[in-house]
Formats: C-alpha cells, sequence, structure tokens
C-alpha cells in the first residue's frame, strides 16, 4: 500500500481488488491504473499528517496544466486516464450536477516526471506558492531575519571551511593531547585546590556570621523581629553544618586521591600511543555513525510500511476509505519503536567491542612489531563470531532502562502544567534515577565489554569480574572519570575556541555583513559534535587501558614469570606504588 498507494474508496492501485461491503466504488480491476490522483492536493491537514482530499488511482498523472473541465475531458481521451470520479462518464465532465466534489479543483497543474511513491504530486501548485510568498514577505519585511539568512548564504562557504578546522583541530588534539595533559591534569588540580580553599573560606565565614546572628538575637525584641532573627540563625546553622561536612568530604577526597592523578596522566599518555599505534581508530565514529544513519533510514522505511498497513475502515465523517491498523498490528508500531532503542544501543556497543578488543590486543601484546596486520579488523571479527550475545545482552539492558527514561519524560512534558507539584516532583526523581542508573550500567556495560575481550568470558561474568575490579578501585575510578572527563571536556572547548575564534576573524572580511550570530552558532555546534565523537573514542580508550592496567596489576607483579604486560609509563608508576608499599610495610 505504501509504494503502490490506495485511493479513497479502499481500492490499491496497480492491481485488481476486492469487494469492500458497503463501499460501492471498491472492488474496481486497477492494473492498468498505477498512480494516485488527489482531486485537491492543498487539502492539507497538518495536525492528522494527511492530504484531506478524494484520491483516484488513474493511469497517467497530467503532465500539462488543465483549465477547464474540457481539458480534463481531451486529457482522458488523449491518454485514457480519467481525472474525476469513477462514477463520472467523461463525456459529462463539463455538465454533471456534482462536477465541484468529484472532479478536481481547477486549475490542475502538472505533477512531478517521476512520482513519489506512485503518487501524481504537483510541482507548482498554489498552496506551495501562498506558503512560499507568505515566507518571502516575511524575511522581508524582517531585517534581521534577511540579514541573518543572506549572512549564512553569503558565508557558506567560510562555514564548511571551518567545519573541516574542527575536524582537523579534533585530528590534531587527539595526538597532542598525550604531550598536553600533564600541564591540563596539574592545572585542574590547582582549580579543585583553589576551590577548596574558597569553599573553606566560605565555611568559615557562614560560622562567623552565625555566631554573629547568635549574638545579636535579643529576648527584648519585637516579637516579630524576634522570630525573623531565630528563622535566620536556624539556617546559618543549618548552612554551617552542611557546609563543614561538603568541605571535610571534599578535602578527604582531595587528600586520598592526589596521588591517582599521576595514574590519569599515564593513562592519557599510554592513550596517545595507542593512537600513533592504530591510528584507524579514530575513523571509528565515521563508521558507527553511518552504519546509524543506514539504519534510521531502515526503521523509517517500516514505520512508513506499519503506517500504511491495517484494514480498509469507512470515514463516517467524510465516507471515505481508510486503513486502520487493528489487532495485534497496531501493537508493532510500540515493538518498532523499541527496536530503535535497541539496536542503535547495539550499534554503539559494537563499536565498544570493537574499539576495546583493539585496545586489549595492544596493551597485552609485549612485542608491538608482533601485533597483527590490522588488530582493529581481526576486533570486527572476534565481535561478529563469538561476542555478538554479548553486545546484544547489554544493549538490552540499556534499552530496558531507557524505554521507561524515554516514557515517563513523554508524560512529564504532555502533563507540564497541569499536574500537582507532589506528582511533578516525584516524576522528575524517577527520570533523574533511571537517567543515573542509565549512565551507572553503560558504564559498567563498556567495562563488561573490555572484561570480554580480555577473558572471552560471556556477558555476565565479564560484567561481574569489571564490578569488582571497578569496586576495588574505586578512588582510581573516581580519580580518572573526574579528572579526564573535565580534561577532555577542555578539550572540546579549546577545539569550540579555536574553531570559532577563526570564525570572527574570517567573517571580519566581510563588511557587509555585521550579523555573525547565526554562522557562529552553526560552526560551534558542528565543531562540538565532532570534538565530542573523537574524544569520546579517546574517553573509551582510556577506560579499556585502565581496567587492562587494573587486571594486569592484581594478576601480576613483575616478577619473573609474571611480568608485566603495562607501558613503561604505567610500569614507573606502578613501581612507586610499590616501593611506597613495601616501605609502610617494613616501617
Amino acid at each position: 500500500i505504501l509504494i503502490s498507494g490506495y485511493d479513497s474508496y479502499g481500492n490499491t492501485c496497480g492491481q485488481k481488488n476486492g469487494k469492500i461491503p458497503g463501499i460501492e466504488l471498491s472492488g474496481r480491476d486497477h492494473t492498468s491504473r498505477k498512480y494516485v490522483f488527489f482531486l485537491d492536493p492543498c487539502n492539507i491537514d497538518v495536525l492528522g499528517r494527511k492530504i484531506k482530499s478524494v484520491a483516484l488511482c488513474v493511469s497517467k498523472c497530467p503532465d500539462t496544466e488543465l483549465k477547464t473541465y474540457e481539458d480534463l475531458r481531451n486529457f482522458s481521451a488523449v491518454y485514457g486516464s480519467d481525472l474525476c470520479s469513477y462514477d463520472v462518464q467523461p463525456d459529462t465532465y463539463s455538465s454533471h450536477s456534482n462536477r465541484a466534489t468529484k472532479c478536481p479543483t481547477l486549475p490542475v497543474h502538472p505533477s512531478a516526471s517521476l512520482p513519489v511513491f506512485h503518487r501524481c504530486m504537483p510541482v507548482d501548485i498554489s498552496c506551495y506558492a501562498r506558503f512560499a510568498e507568505a515566507f518571502i514577505t516575511f524575511v522581508s519585511d524582517n531585517s534581521v531575519v534577511h540579514r541573518v539568512i543572506a549572512g549564512v548564504m553569503t558565508s557558506k562557504e567560510i562555514i564548511m571551511g571551518l567545519c573541516l578546522l574542527a575536524l582537523v583541530l579534533s585530528l590534531i588534539l587527539m595526538v597532542v593531547i598525550r604531550y598536553i595533559s600533564v600541564v591540563l591534569v596539574w592545572i585542574l588540580t590547582a582549580v579543585v585546590v583553589v576551590g577548596a580553599v574558597f569553599v573553606a573560606g566560605g565555611t568559615g565565614i557562614l560560622w562567623w556570621l552565625y555566631v554573629d546572628h547568635s549574638k545579636s538575637v535579643n529576648a527584648t525584641l519585637p516579637a516579630l523581629e524576634l522570630e525573623v532573627a531565630k528563622d535566620n540563625q536556624k539556617a546559618l546553622l543549618i548552612y554551617s553544618i552542611a557546609a563543614t561536612v561538603f568541605t571535610v568530604i571534599l578535602l578527604l577526597l582531595l587528600f586520598f586521591m592526589r596521588k591517582r592523578v599521576a595514574l590519569t596522566i599515564a593513562l592519557f599518555h599510554v592513550a596517545g600511543k595507542v593512537f600513533t599505534h592504530l591510528p584507524l581508530l579514530a575513523l571509528q565514529p565515521f563508521w558507527t555513525f553511518l552504519t546509524l544513519m543506514l539504519f534510521w533510514v531502515y526503521w523509517i522505511t517500516v514505520l512508513l510500511f506499519l503506517g500504511s498497513a491495517g484494514s480498509p475502515v469507512q470515514n463516517n465523517q467524510t465516507g471515505l476509505v481508510e486503513f486502520r491498523m487493528d489487532g495485534p498490528l497496531q501493537y508493532m508500531v510500540w515493538y518498532h519503536a523499541v527496536g530503535l532503542v535497541w539496536i542503535s544501543e547495539f550499534i554503539l556497543a559494537c563499536q565498544q567491542m570493537t574499539v576495546a578488543g583493539a585496545v586489549v590486543t595492544y596493551y597485552f601484546t609485549r612485542d608491538k612489531s608482533q601485533m597483527p596486520f590490522t588488530p582493529i579488523v581481526s576486533s570486527v571479527l572476534r565481535l561478529m563470531r563469538y561476542h555478538l550475545g554479548t553486545v546484544v545482552k547489554g544493549a538490552f539492558i540499556i534499552t530496558l532502562v531507557e524505554i521507561p527514561r524515554l516514557i515517563l519524560t513523554y508524560i512529564h512534558s504532555q502533563l507540564k502544567g497541569r499536574e500537582n507539584a507532589c506528582a511533578r516532583c516525584m516524576l522528575k526523581a524517577c527520570i533523574c534515577c533511571l537517567w543515573c542508573l542509565e549512565k551507572c550500567l553503560a558504564y559498567l556495560n563498556m567495562n563488561a565489554y573490555t572484561a570480554t575481550a580480555i577473558n572471552s568470558t560471556n556477558f555476565c561474568t565479564s560484567a561481574r569480574d569489571a564490578f569488582f575490579i571497578l569496586v576495588e578501585n574505586a578512588l582510581r575510578v573516581a580519580a580518572i572519570n573526574s579528572v579526564g572527563d573535565f580534561v577532555l571536556f577542555l578539550g572540546k572547548v579549546l577545539i569550540v575556541s579555536c574553531t570559532a575564534f577563526a570564525g570572527i576573524l574570517s567573517l571580519n572580511y566581510q563588511r557587509e555583513y555585521t550579523v555573525w550570530v547565526l554562522p557562529l552558532i552553526i560552526v560551534c555546534v558542528f565543531s562540538f559534535l565532532v570534538a565530542h565523537c573523537f574524544l569520546s573514542i579517546f574517553e573509551i580508550v582510556v577506560d579499556v587501558l585502565f581496567l587492562c592496567f587494573a587486571i594486569d596489576t592484581k594478576y601480576n607483579d613483575g616478577s619473573p614469570g609474571r611480568e608485566y604486560y603495562m607501558d613503561k609509563a604505567l610500569m614507573v608508576r606502578q613501581s612507586r606504588w610499590r616501593y611506597l608499599f613495601w616501605r609502610r610495610r617494613i616501617v
């Protein structure tokens, strides 16, 4: 039905149809009539997302403009294509009493040379012209919109060049970050220390204000002022206690995590080496994006087929026939929606598994010259042969959490302004909890894929092993996630800033155009998305390296026969830890 089309009486165009009870013009042989023709294509129902017009099956779409009913009769005589209702003869087009409703609205404009899904879609109809005229009038009357659109059109070469610059900067940053990560991490440490000092100072000020308010509370004050003073005193006490607890926790975290910052620096350094040995890892976002695009096109195509499936049902208001889904078929839309989320997560999980397999191969190969010729291709082949079930389970677990979150988000948006405050808070709390659970599961899944790549175990066993490894190294994980995410965020900001600065310098030469807002927004958004795609791969590599490092240090101690697999940068750090550990044991 989607490809062939159907008329308003339940007949499918291009084939012989069966009679529908109660529909007089149904059951016709349309073998020679392969195209759908709308009597009034301008009558569009925006809310219903359909054309509110009688549709007929015709042999040929009009290729010239037909201005009169005589032109309709001549077109039918020459081409054998009747453009009026089936119960109206061509000889009576001009004199028929119901010609206004059973014949097309005049003039009939020529259709496109290639019908879209066998639909006669006019290329120049008056309603389109009115929409275009209104838009042009709005743009002409609105000087700001006119300047913005004109600026985008005149700056399209510069915008494309700046987008290419963002791509190049992202690739360069992935190589350079191994050298600047030390500077970025210590800048972060300095910022956190300064912030801790300010937090401690703010806590001291809060306690000073509390003591000052306690002294100022006097029983001789008027009742109203005394009540206000006591409320302020209680509020300051609560704020002071909360700030003290926060300050103590922050200082303890800084104290215990100060030595873990060096591990983050080493991991970033080794991650840079991974991309030096495996440069094709940088292309993984391209393949993932291409695969997602192909799947989304396929998903939309199937959705269109579902939208046109069903049984013919007569509309009581118009008397025309529509195809509506009923019975088990109507639940296919929900199944299709779940498939969208599940398979999208599956594709992303395949990317993570591919990257994890390649990085694990690099890490656990002592002699890098003995690595496979194409470790990424080898990782893909292992994924397809052994680990598809693992990524399917991981993607399904994420789907089980993401679907309820999306449903609750939709309900919250639909009930906005109508539900009470308690229901609104409960919905937001559920959405936040599901979002946090989804992020935690996604992080656990990533490490489970790494454990699968290392041990070749199933998903549940790998997830259990990864969980215990992460719990044993909780402080290291916290340091790597906090410090590493901030470093990568600084990298994204650096790329966006450089691209925006280059854009300002480039647009500065267009003196006739002064509104730079829209071109710069386009450039900044694109540069951030590009930087996020590439640096997210860098983040995955860092996480995989950490789990490999944790497993390496758990089962190896550097003694003969149990040598470390780690890089020299990590080995130096591990040697320092072992020295401090045994020194404390001896003391």
